[in-house]
């Protein structure tokens, strides 16, 4: 027996396909976009034409969590559900990290294509999602001008001797191997290993790193993690040089940081 939900998702499924298949040639670019996230977002918004972006959302359209938010407001916003952009017929859908299984099946019962990129382990990783997402959308020059970018900064990448501590909210910091420790590397700095994902007070104090790498990300929050960065040994760590970092480049860890990179390594020089 059929139920009601599976009735109305097959009468759904079948007006999409056809509304999508008079759309446009198979063959076709995409020309109705949706992101489903924040990571996903900055990518199409900084990859594809404006006029294929049927939607990003709400995270990217905030000040606090992208420096593409005002990009992001010239889109509609969704809530990061299939459901919130399925009245906007989008031609390709696009997720990160597989971890809505749910939703890609739906997508797939509801012929909505979908490209769902992996999370970034290595910046060999967001090369490849560069790629993979620009030919998704017939937009292959724009995704070779980031690689391009991104190849030049190895290229050109000074020798990573200045020992550094990246510095975020509650002490925590990075990997001494993971994705934020490439982009240091390719700024000129040596992310030291630290015990866990944390760095303490303590620590600062008896054995600081020459350089502090201190994230504003949600500076002049009110909460516990920011209260601990206005310790005066986190903003003003003796026997270190602060600097002072945009933490929103350091969420999805993408091409974003390309400028940071940059800005660091100017930093380093003075």
């Amino acid at each position: 027996m059929v139920s009601p939900d599976d009735r109305f998702m097959r009468v759904f499924a079948s007006l999409l396909a056809a509304s999508l298949a008079l759309a446009a040639p198979a063959d076709a670019s995409p020309r109705r976009v949706a992101s489903l996230n924040l990571c996903t977002d900055e990518l199409v918004l900084m990859i594809a034409d404006p006029a294929q972006i049927a939607s990003v959302t709400h995270l990217s359209q905030s000040p606090a969590e992208t420096p593409l938010w005002r990009l992001a407001r010239r889109h509609a916003r969704n809530d990061g559900s299939l459901l919130s952009v399925a009245p906007l017929r989008p031609d390709l859908v696009v997720t990160m990290g597989g971890g809505a299984r749910d939703r890609l099946r739906i997508a797939a019962r509801l012929g909505i294509p979908t490209l769902d990129l992996p999370f970034a382990r290595s910046i060999a990783d967001v090369e490849r999602s560069i790629g993979r997402l620009a030919e998704a959308l017939g937009r292959p020059a724009a995704g070779a001008a980031l690689l391009r970018r991104i190849r030049a900064l190895k290229r050109t990448a000074p020798p990573a001797r200045t020992e550094t501590i990246w510095l975020g909210g509650g002490g925590r910091t990075v990997a001494a191997d993971g994705l934020e420790a490439q982009w240091m590397r390719l700024a000129g700095l040596r992310q030291r290993p630290v015990r866990g994902d944390r760095v303490s007070l303590e620590e600062l104090l008896v054995r600081p790193p020459q350089v502090v790498l201190r994230s504003d990300y949600r500076q002049g929050q009110y909460s516990g993690a920011q209260r601990w960065l206005s310790h005066p040994l986190a903003r003003r760590p003796a026997g270190s040089r602060l600097i002072v970092t945009d933490g929103r480049r350091w969420t999805c860890m993408g091409p974003l940081l390309i400028a940071e990179t940059l800005r660091l390594r100017r930093a380093l020089e003075r």
